[in-house]
């Protein structure tokens, strides 16, 4: 008898173990016959906030891990697949691009928790879906001369430019909030009144310029991101933007104005800016901007402090998250934002400068952007038409 209890004092603990090992193998999402465990989901969330993404990553990590399952379905499908060296060499450059050795690399996802095959399984999709989407429509998103000349032509024009004049509001909005956040937004953006609209600022907005009711001034309407500036252009004066959701909180804009500028000013090609997480609220934030002067000011407050504290990169309009671009799209080189919240930590954005190509001047470069465009259209419509065909549970 005691000998009874004791193998079943001993053997408890494993069972319970094993329960648990096993309930993270458990499905917790299906696509068509394909699973999603709970120890994908919660390795992709590793993953998420070990590249320090912004917004919700417990939910961009399944929106992401249910369209990487329709497109590796798809790619099943059509029989294509990344050779294993291919896919190392994939690996080494991803590593390459944040300036680690692979091995570095694979360092700083051990001490975050992420295992070499949940990188990986990122990196094959990710790549094949690439060189498929390239594979079947190479073809028909090939640019002719007369469009390459005709883009260029409308970049390089004389043509009077765009300038906007807005007033703000973003809206905390964390997960708890959310709710009552975008029922404030969508009241807000059914007003057509300043005064109301400005009023409103003061009251919610998280924003520094609602101490003089969210008013900016003019500024380029190709400052803002390329998704927003047929939305913003389009505003008649006193008009208000629809709920503009954003990680962590919704944005609104309101038209007190559009005007025409005789100097053209170009899109930019890239944006060079920063991002330093600092502890406590906006007004330590704000003390630190005080204290610097450039974007390189910034590596002497960032020394001693744990890395990802400060990112800085050089990228295109297209691929700064939403919420990073609103703020840039007011700041001139060596300016800065408070106006951002992560976590426990105010986000400090600094611009540090836009780059603005010379289409005309670099035609094949021209019709490499338009082919990609192109090829993302393509991209994006065969996902949609996977996803709307396909069985999602829960």
């Amino acid at each position: 008898m005691r000998l009874t209890a004791l193998l079943t004092a001993l053997l408890l603990p494993l069972v319970a173990t094993g329960a648990v090992a096993q309930g993270q193998f458990s499905p917790v999402i299906t696509v068509n016959d394909d699973a999603i465990t709970g120890y994908e989901l919660d390795q992709r969330q590793r993953l998420l906030t070990l590249f320090r993404t912004p917004g919700d990553v417990a939910q961009l990590a399944r929106e992401q891990l249910i369209e990487e399952t329709l497109k590796q379905e798809e790619l099943d499908r059509r029989g294509v697949t990344l050779p294993p060296e291919a896919l190392a060499g994939e690996v080494d450059a991803f590593a390459e691009r944040g300036g680690l050795s692979t091995e570095q690399f694979l360092q700083v996802l051990n001490q975050g928790g992420v295992a070499p095959t949940t990188l990986e399984q990122f990196v094959r999709v990710g790549v094949t879906w690439r060189d498929y989407i390239r594979q079947r429509y190479g073809a028909q998103a090939q640019i002719s001369d007369a469009e390459v000349e005709r883009a260029a032509n409308q970049q390089g024009s004389s043509a009077d430019a765009l300038e906007v004049l807005l007033t703000e509001i973003i809206i905390p909005a964390p997960p708890p909030r959310a709710a009552e956040a975008n029922a404030i937004a969508e009241r807000i953006s059914q007003t057509r009144s300043q005064s109301a609209f400005e009023a409103a600022a003061r009251q919610y907005s998280a924003l520094p310029s609602r101490s003089n009711g969210g008013r900016l001034n003019w500024l380029p309407l190709s400052n803002y991101p390329p998704a927003l500036q047929g939305l913003i252009s389009s505003l008649a004066v006193g008009e208000v933007t629809a709920p503009i959701p954003i990680p962590n909180g919704v944005a609104l804009f309101q038209s007190r104005g559009i005007r025409e500028v005789k100097q053209p000013r170009a899109q930019p090609t890239s944006v060079d800016y920063a991002t330093y997480a600092v502890g406590g609220d906006a007004a330590a934030a704000a003390a630190v901007a005080l204290r610097v002067d450039t974007c390189d000011d910034l590596y002497g407050m960032a020394k001693g402090q744990p890395e990802g504290v400060l990112t800085r990169q050089t990228v295109s309009p297209a691929q700064i998250p939403q919420d990073v671009a609103l703020q840039l799209a007011r700041l001139d080189r060596n300016e800065t934002s408070v106006g951002l919240a992560r976590g426990n930590a105010t986000l400090l954005v600094m611009m540090c400068g836009r780059t603005y190509g010379d289409a005309a001047a670099d035609p094949e470069a021209l019709r490499g952007q338009l082919q990609s465009q192109r090829l993302e259209g393509f991209a994006n419509a065969l996902l949609a038409d996977l996803r709307a065909a396909a069985t999602i549970r829960p």
